[in-house]
């Protein structure tokens, strides 16, 4: 069992826990006594609760993940681990890079579909290569230039609108071998480099569900070690291995923590870019009505919500909270994650988590449970293997892509006001 936690993470734990637990009402005396043990003169004497934040990053992708390893990252979780740790790394452009202070854990959250396939891909593999749709990808990616690019953001579409060859994804897939040893390699990692007291090294993965490109994805994070996460392997998108339902990854926790006795929870991301899907108030993304299961279940399983990112900012939005100067910092509303369908204004009250967190009262009014009772936190979704968000010591959201004025697509304000 990791013996340091994040104070944020530790938080969401807790608050996945029954009802009675989650909410104690207005402090008393008798709800805080177990707090201070004692009567002290002194504010702080005979404190029993946690005082230090412990700073990390809960969601950091590296070379394992298919579109960071298609954009060139060519670090896999052990530099993204040094790095960390406050080690320098040669970074994938060739930089030594060093954070200012050393983070206190990390959560290497790669993209549970294809996981460590782009690096067969770029060598060739002939079992890949016998593909049509790998054998073209990997022509493009040997080629360079714009071809490379081409060839990146084809597989990239093609796994968003889930049109990859069934069999290709397969060897990739939980249940094939592949996918095993590269599981194992995911936690040995991991329990390589945790140090209990100085650094945590949490398993975890990203779920990468796209419905039609919209944004449904989470991380998903273990609170265990090695002996309780290899019981299982993580959970895909893909039917029909796996699935894009977000009840499907709920029941995929649930069997875990009956499994193994261990605890696990999912962290949504971006819903800026769910086009509405992220945070209904009445139906599932599929159409299905609410339920008791479906408020419960999303009550107990997502504690926390990913706030903000490289993917711009899913707490507000300035048509929504227009009194809000702070409301449009870092904005992303072109569309969905794909671009494949662009962004109306009706959508936005189903993206935002200040808005979620209205529709989880009003839910709450008329089926007993909250669904969106959860905390905040922002994560860097790096796609560099580079855990690093300070401005002068900045490297960049993917190998890639250079930030540039005026790069996007108007956005749903700019078409609304002509």
């Amino acid at each position: 069992m990791k013996t340091m936690l994040a104070l944020l993470l530790a938080a969401g734990f807790a608050i996945g826990r029954p009802a009675a637990a989650q909410d104690a009402g207005v402090p008393t005396a008798a709800s805080l006594s177990p707090l201070y043990t004692g009567e002290a003169y002194s504010p702080y004497a005979e404190r029993g609760f946690a005082e230090r934040p412990l700073w990390g990053d809960s969601h950091l992708h590296t070379s394992m993940s298919m579109d960071a390893g298609l954009f060139g990252n060519r670090l896999p979780p052990r530099e993204a681990y040094r790095f960390a740790r406050g080690e320098q790394v040669v970074s994938s452009t060739g930089q030594p890079l060093r954070l200012s202070r050393p983070l206190d854990w990390l959560v290497v959250a790669d993209h549970s579909d294809g996981m460590g396939m782009i690096d067969d891909l770029k060598a060739g593999t002939p079992e890949l290569l016998a593909f049509e749709q790998a054998a073209r990808w990997n022509k493009g990616l040997r080629t360079g230039g714009q071809a490379a690019v081409d060839a990146a953001l084809d597989l990239i579409g093609n796994f968003s609108q889930g049109t990859i060859e069934p069999k290709l994804i397969e060897l990739y897939s939980p249940g094939s071998k592949v996918y095993r040893t590269l599981w194992e390699g995911v936690i040995k990692e991991a329990e390589a480099f945790n140090d209990p007291g100085r650094f945590t090294a949490f398993i975890g993965f990203e779920w990468t569900s796209l419905i039609n490109g919209n944004n449904m994805h989470r991380v998903v994070i273990f609170r265990d070690d090695g002996d309780r996460a290899r019981q299982v392997e993580p959970f895909i998108q893909t039917a029909p291995i796996g699935s894009p339902d977000p009840r499907d990854l709920w029941a995929y926790l649930s069997n875990y923590e009956t499994r193994t006795g261990g605890d696990i929870l999912a962290i949504p991301h971006n819903g800026n870019l769910s086009n509405g899907i992220m945070f209904p108030l009445q139906a599932q993304w599929n159409g299905k009505k609410f339920d008791k299961a479906y408020v419960t279940q999303r009550n107990k399983w997502e504690p926390l919500v990913e706030v903000t990112q490289i993917k711009g900012d899913g707490e507000a939005h300035p048509l929504l909270s227009p009194d809000d100067e702070f409301a449009d910092y870092e904005t992303w509303d072109v569309g969905n994650l794909d671009l494949s369908a662009a962004k109306t204004a009706d959508m936005l009250a189903g993206e935002y988590a200040r808005e979620a967190l209205k529709r989880g009262l009003a839910i709450e009014a008329k089926l007993g449970t909250n669904p969106y009772k959860f905390g905040q936190i922002g994560a860097t979704d790096s796609h560099t293997s580079l855990a690093t968000a300070e401005e002068d010591n900045f490297f960049r959201q993917a190998c890639w892509y250079r930030a540039q004025p005026g790069t996007l697509e108007p956005s749903i304000r700019e078409d609304r006001t002509g």
